[in-house]
C-alpha cells in the first residue's frame, strides 16, 4: 500500500515504476480513502501500543493506494525491495531509504509474512478486483 505521504508527494508513477521495473505483476490497484474502522483491522496487532493511534491518524489523513503484487517469493522480496521500516536503517537504493525520513510518515506497507498477506488482501480488496493475467515477460526476470 501505498500511505498518503507518497500521493501528497507526487511519487505514485516512482514507486510503481520501481516496482515494474524490478519485476513485480501488479494485479490488483485502487485509490481510496480508509475508514478508521478498516484501519483498526489493518493494524490490529498493534492495538495497545503507543504507536497505534499514530498510525490509523496517518492512513486515514488522505487517500492511499492499496495494491496487490505477484512475483515467486512475493512476500520476502517485496519487504526488502522496501527497506527497513526505520529511515535510518532503510539502505539508500530502496523505497523507504530513498524517500522517507521519518518512521511516523512511512510511505508504503509491505506485507510481513504469506500470511498477513493474505489476510490483508482479503480486508483491501473483493476477488474480482484482482486480475490475475499472462505475462508475457514472465521467466525474464
Amino acid at each position: 500500500m501505498l500511505k498518503p505521504g507518497v500521493i501528497n508527494r507526487r511519487l505514485v508513477g516512482e514507486v510503481i515504476s520501481r516496482l515494474e521495473k524490478k519485476g513485480f505483476k501488479l494485479v490488483g490497484l485502487k485509490l481510496m480513502h480508509v475508514s478508521k474502522e478498516l484501519a483498526g483491522e489493518h493494524y490490529a496487532e498493534h492495538k495497545g501500543k503507543p504507536f497505534y493511534d499514530e498510525l490509523v491518524d496517518y492512513i486515514t489523513s488522505g487517500p492511499v493506494i492499496a495494491m496487490v503484487w505477484q512475483a515467486d517469493d512475493c512476500v520476502a522480496l517485496i519487504r526488502k525491495f522496501c527497506g527497513a521500516t526505520k529511515p535510518t536503517e532503510a539502505q539508500p537504493g530502496t523505497i523507504r531509504g530513498d524517500y522517507c525520513t521519518h518512521t511516523a510518515r512511512n510511505i508504503i506497507h509491505a506485507s510481513d509474512s504469506d500470511e498477513s498477506a493474505e489476510r490483508e488482501i482479503k480486508l483491501w480488496f473483493k476477488d474480482e478486483e484482482i486480475f490475475d493475467w499472462k505475462d508475457c515477460e514472465d521467466g525474464w526476470y
